[in-house]
């Protein structure tokens, strides 16, 4: 394991850069894969620990050795809370024991302008089919900057591709509130209120509370989103009198108010899980959870709903969120992106594992694997579309989604919210009174001159 404050003893080829300045970019990928070497070589990458973590290597392990079977593929994890100092306490050494960094959406801005990873646009413009993508997922798994979150920019530089595409599922008891889900996030939380009653014992809501990560805050932007808030204003890079706004307090008093008095007790740092546990053992009407985490709640060993996936299936239902005044929804999933202090001939490799990951066969495969693939013909596929209940909830998702701010401090930025969400969450401080201080001190932040540029 990879742990946070490790150094590597190995890498710092590539040409990576050693410049100090902030807005360094880092080395540009030639268009043209250098010739690959024939010796055993190991590609490593980074993420945190969670299923499809094990999924990747054991999945490229098996396809991509087809196409090179002197690679061997090994996939380091972190605890999630870990994820991004244990990738950029490297990077800031320029020297990394990974050569493929799978980033957060909102991590690529930090990254690229401290010289981090590689400038992969003329290998995109030669290898990769960008037609066959989403445009809104080119650009949140690769694009900086990104003036407007989700907007593809032909003239900007690409610095990922993407590897999982992401979102929430709504998971219900069918059993307990009815085959159809709720349609509104007010229907849902009246479904919950009256399941919770009705059923002693079982919660109605469980979700992301957790300090760690970006758990809490993730909750608090979906609820903000589907009530009509904005997380700030990206071209005036203004937050203050926008996260806080009528619509933000609306959204921060129905989280505090409305839904968390239908959580469990003892359910204020709960994230991937815990909320899992609290839907296969039966604890909870109505849950929230990543697409990509959801695989297990399958599995008639981790459940107590029933001895078989059908069972289990007659009880769960996974549904696109609920709207409000708007139907946006969470992007999640993650890009991979090439440390620039990679050796050459890693480089290479890496390079060339992404044409090879990319490709449509490949995708559905992956797909097929319990991956959550990115290009439209492979979300449209029945290697997708029918591997999984939630998967359709994905492909009509996509449409839908709403991703942080990519600018380089999202690191301080997200910790300012999910402290604040889960102290209002954990009744530690009054919900508007959060909400004004996650506003204040991330404009301060802004601000200051650290943020880079969009």
């Amino acid at each position: 394991m990879v742990m946070a404050t490790a150094l590597a003893a190995c890498g710092g080829g590539g040409g990576g850069s050693e410049s100090d300045d902030p807005e360094a970019t880092g080395p540009k990928a030639p268009g043209t894969i250098p010739e690959l070497t024939d010796e055993p070589i190991t590609l490593s990458f980074i993420w945190f620990e969670w299923p499809p973590a094990q999924a990747l290597e054991d999945f490229a392990n098996s396809e991509y050795a087809k196409e090179r079977p002197n690679v061997t593929i090994e996939v380091n994890t972190v605890p999630n809370a870990n994820w991004h100092d244990a990738m950029f306490t490297q990077f800031a050494a320029r020297q990394t024991d990974f050569d493929i960094a799978i980033l957060d959406s909102q991590h690529i801005g930090e990254a690229v302008t401290n010289g981090n990873i590689l400038d992969l646009t003329d290998f995109v413009d030669e290898n990769i089919e960008v037609d066959a993508y989403d445009p809104y997922l080119l650009a949140a798994y690769g694009q900086y900057p990104q003036a407007e979150t989700g907007q593809r920019d032909e003239d900007a530089s690409l610095y990922g591709l993407p590897l999982l595409g992401d979102t929430w599922t709504m998971i219900y008891r069918k059993d307990l509130i009815g085959d159809e889900p709720p349609q509104t996030w007010d229907e849902m939380i009246d479904a919950a209120a009256q399941c919770q009653e009705e059923n002693p014992g079982v919660s109605g809501l469980a979700f992301h509370q957790s300090n760690g990560s970006d758990a809490a805050a993730v909750t608090y932007n979906t609820v903000n989103g589907v009530y009509g808030g904005n997380l700030w204003n990206a071209g005036d890079r203004q937050i203050e009198g926008i996260i806080n706004d009528d619509a933000g307090q609306k959204a921060m008093d129905v989280l505090v108010n409305e839904m968390k008095p239908l959580t469990a007790p003892g359910s204020g740092n709960w994230f991937i899980d815990e909320v899992n546990a609290a839907v296969g053992q039966g604890k909870a009407c109505i849950a929230f959870q990543w697409i990509a985490a959801s695989g297990g709640l399958l599995d008639p060993e981790q459940s107590t709903l029933g001895e078989t996936r059908d069972e289990i299936l007659d009880k769960l239902g996974f549904a696109t969120l609920p709207s409000q005044e708007t139907d946006l929804v969470p992007l999640g999933g993650m890009g991979m992106h090439i440390s620039a202090y990679a050796a050459d001939e890693n480089q290479a490799e890496a390079l060339n594992f992404m044409r090879w990951f990319e490709q449509a066969d490949v995708q559905k495969k992956w797909a097929a694997a319990g991956g959550v693939p990115a290009r439209t013909d492979a979300l449209e596929s029945p290697e997708f579309l029918d591997a999984a209940p939630f998967n359709q909830v994905y492909a009509d998702s996509v449409s839908r989604m709403r991703d942080m701010w990519n600018v380089p401090v999202y690191a301080q930025l997200i910790d300012i919210e999910n402290t604040n969400v889960n102290a209002a969450l954990n009744g530690a401080k009054d919900p508007k009174q959060a909400l004004d201080d996650i506003a204040a001190e991330q404009q301060e932040v802004l601000d200051s001159g650290s943020g880079g540029g969009l």
